[in-house]
């Protein structure tokens, strides 16, 4: 419950001894100031019975004027919490002066716009798309933060998995999307902590299969011979060193120059483009066959190891713009391959993700300790690493049944 009260501010008295009078507004022990317009002498305001003294000029008329912004300011705060509950002090002080407040989907849609520039257009493409989802759900746009309660959230879940077939990871994706607005708007003040329901909601996990390249598939794939031009073989070659380097994604393969290699330590030194964090590693011989194919005398530290990016000045282009060229070659590189799997006759759609995957199964098949395997991929928690142990562990019970009798 919020408690108003006038104030004057006597901290801000003028040359001429007038101080402004302030309607001071209390929610969760937020304090704001609303100004009303009024300046006193310190004399002239009784704080006790929030009147002005008899010695102010038409102090009648002012305590009526004072009277009203109190009643109204009052009978704003109570309609609101009655209509929105966990409404926070900044949003109750928007209120009082007159200003709208945004409802749920105003507020994500215009978040969206602000961090479009510094996102790829597929996180910003996918941001959209979700809370649009989820507009689709409910069946309106006219929805605050204090509707979105667990019940609504479950239910949600409950569209998602029955009616719309969305796996765990889709669901956890969609719900993580409206959590992240929901931090965004309690951060910025525009709601309270208590408004927060995502945590009380539960997502059954579906039984987890993680694709990858076996030993044979990758013999297949070095060995395929592309008759649509070098383009493939360039997305081939960055696909296969992906498996031997550590799983790199691919905005940090496509964007690899000379100068983050190493040629006397044999070392690839960057920056991860997801988390921002320095990361290096030795390169393995097979790793290091693909960049001696690509090396030549003519090199220089500032050229890309796989010519795929020909945009002069890459680096020195915004973030959106290089994020719009990386997700374009993304594209190509995902239908290229896509192809290549088919011609293979591989069993599952290849795309470059998948080199990530097979890294991290190979390295612990091979015996490697699953905490440098999570280091080499760069994981900051060795739980999300423990999938591929357990894809490991379920070959080998295979391979048990199948030779072992």
């Amino acid at each position: 419950m919020a408690s108003i009260k006038l104030v004057l501010r006597t901290n801000q008295e003028d040359k001429t001894g007038h101080s402004p009078l302030y309607i001071r507004l209390i929610k969760d022990r937020k304090t704001k100031f609303i100004a009303t317009g009024v300046k006193l002498k310190e004399n002239e305001w009784d704080d006790v019975k929030q009147k002005v003294k008899r010695n102010y000029p038409n102090s009648t008329r002012m305590n009526a004027f004072l009277s009203q912004k109190i009643a109204d300011a009052e009978a704003m705060v109570a309609d609101n919490e009655r209509k929105r509950g966990n409404i926070s002090a900044k949003r109750l002080k928007e209120a009082i002066k007159g200003k709208d407040i945004k409802n749920f989907f105003e507020y994500a849609y215009e978040r969206c716009e602000r961090i479009r520039g510094n996102v790829s257009p597929q996180t910003y493409k996918a941001y959209k798309m979700n809370i649009q989802k989820f507009e689709k759900f409910l069946g309106t746009n006219e929805i605050y933060f204090e509707d979105i309660t667990v019940t609504v959230l479950n239910d949600y879940v409950n569209f998602m998995s029955n009616r719309l077939k969305n796996g765990s990871t889709t669901m956890h994706y969609a719900l993580n999307i409206l959590a992240i607005m929901f931090k965004d708007a309690i951060r910025e003040e525009v709601i309270t902590l208590n408004t927060y329901s995502f945590a009380s909601v539960r997502i059954k996990k579906d039984k987890s299969t993680r694709l990858f390249l076996n030993k044979e598939q990758i013999e297949q794939l070095k060995n395929h011979k592309s008759s649509s031009g070098q383009t493939d073989t360039y997305f081939r070659d960055m696909f296969i060193f992906s498996c031997y380097a550590g799983g790199l994604r691919f905005g940090d393969v496509v964007t690899l120059q000379w100068k983050n290699y190493d040629e006397n330590e044999q070392r690839i030194r960057l920056n991860i483009r997801k988390t921002k964090r320095s990361h290096q590693f030795k390169v393995g011989q097979s790793a290091l066959e693909i960049l001696n194919k690509y090396k030549k005398e003519t090199s220089e530290s500032d050229d890309f190891i796989f010519p795929i990016i020909s945009e002069a000045n890459f680096f020195e282009q915004s973030n959106e713009y290089q994020l719009k060229v990386i997700a374009a070659k993304n594209v190509l590189c995902g239908q290229k391959l896509r192809r290549i799997g088919k011609e293979l006759g591989f069993p599952f759609s290849l795309s470059f993700h998948l080199s990530r995957h097979t890294f991290a199964t190979q390295a612990l098949a091979n015996g490697m300790r699953i905490e440098y395997v999570s280091k080499l991929l760069d994981h900051s928690d060795i739980g999300i690493t423990q999938i591929y142990a357990k894809i490991v562990n379920e070959e080998l019970d295979k391979a048990v049944e199948q030779y072992i009798e």
